[in-house]
Order: structure tokens, then sequence, then C-alpha cells
């Protein structure tokens, strides 16, 4: 059994930052690829961001510059720091980590973050 959390949502103004953290426990040893998405109300959900064990990242088009990736493998842990926060970057913000088994495809609940004054 493997669990995914996320932490680090919230309410920030535009302009601002946020820090989202996820973390895999469980019968694991470690995650092939993580990767953050995310869902906005009446939207499909959405690739963020993705980075491998060798640490390959890809960004969308809408956050590059703005939004980086990052992971610690000993700690099964991915880090999703935002910077520049826009009003249209307000959704649920959910974890992907992909193992190395066929079917060690793990989601987390999901962390809200809204950007607003």
């Amino acid at each position: 059994q493997v669990h995914v959390v996320e932490s680090g949502g919230g309410l920030v103004q535009p302009g601002g930052s946020l820090r989202l953290s996820c973390a895999a426990s469980g019968s694991i040893v470690s995650m092939k690829r993580w990767g953050w998405y995310r869902q906005a109300p009446g939207k499909q959900r959405e690739l963020v961001a993705s980075i491998t064990y060798g640490r390959s990242t890809n960004y969308a088009d809408f956050v590059k510059g703005r939004f980086t990736i990052s992971s610690d493998n000993a700690k099964n842990t991915v880090y999703l720091q935002m910077n520049s926060l826009k009003p249209e970057d307000t959704a649920v913000y959910y974890c992907n980590a992909v193992g190395w088994g066929a079917k060690d495809d793990y989601w987390g609940q999901g962390t809200q973050v809204t950007v607003s004054s």
C-alpha cells in the first residue's frame, strides 16, 4: 500500500509565492517519475510540471519561469515552488507518483491553491 499526501496549499495574493510538498509512503523504494497536476472548476486536469528519478524536468508553458519542481529521492518527496502567482493559477493541485512497476501509479487527494486579493 502506497500513500501520497500533498501539503502547502492555501490562499495567497497575486504575485505571491507558495511551496507545495508531496510525500509518498508505504511499500515502495523510489519513484520513477513525479508529476504535479491541477484542476480548476469546470476544467480538465492538466499537467503543471514533472520530474524523473534522474531529475529531468518538464513544465507546462503557462508556468515556465514561475514554477520550479524538485525532488528528494531518498525521502520520496517532491516539491513545487510557485512564484509570481496569478489568479488563473487557482486550482486544486494534485501530486502523481509513478513507480517502476506497471501498476505503480498513485495520486494524492489534492491541495487547494487560491490566488486572490
